[in-house]
């Protein structure tokens, strides 16, 4: 049982890494959305350059996701709506938005989201088939090889896939 396990999680893995190669190749467009400030944007962003992946940047602040934009994104994640919101900022808590969420249709969200970048949960690496919310360095290990594919679709994206 386990050997079966670890085989189908390194298919997974490196299905990953091609992805991640046609990436590098510059084969397919990635774009990286990030609030320079944002150390975790900063450690995202260095993983990134460290391995050669080429992205285009976009400061979350100045150029504001459109809620066209995030609806697409939405889809592409298949996660809640609410991982979008950065439920830890600032603006988020002045708001009172834990509260007022539930009770708010999609399109209001959306709407919401779109007029200020800071409620918007960073950094966001939006590639042409996939959406990564957040990011969380890890130590390489085998235990790791299971999270690697749900990772890629889950809020927060390990860089070991």
């Amino acid at each position: 049982m386990v050997s079966r396990t670890v085989r189908i999680d390194l298919q997974c893995y490196f299905s990953l890494e091609i992805q991640k190669d046609e990436y590098m190749k510059g084969d397919k467009h990635m774009l990286f959305v990030e609030y320079p400030k944002c150390t975790t944007c900063q450690r995202a962003k260095k993983w990134l350059d460290e391995r050669g992946v080429e992205y285009t940047d976009r400061h979350i602040k100045e150029e504001n996701p459109t809620v066209e934009e995030l609806k697409e994104w939405h889809k592409k994640s298949g996660l809640p709506l609410k991982r979008f919101f950065n439920t830890s900022g600032m603006k988020y808590r002045e708001l009172g938005l834990k509260d007022k969420l539930p009770e708010m249709s999609e399109e209001e969200q959306y709407e919401l989201l779109a007029t200020d970048g800071m409620l918007v949960k960073r950094p966001l690496v939006v590639g042409d088939d996939f959406v990564l919310i957040g990011f969380k360095e890890a130590p390489v290990s085998y235990t790791h090889l299971t999270l690697r594919r749900r990772l890629r679709c889950r809020s927060r994206w390990s860089p070991y896939h």
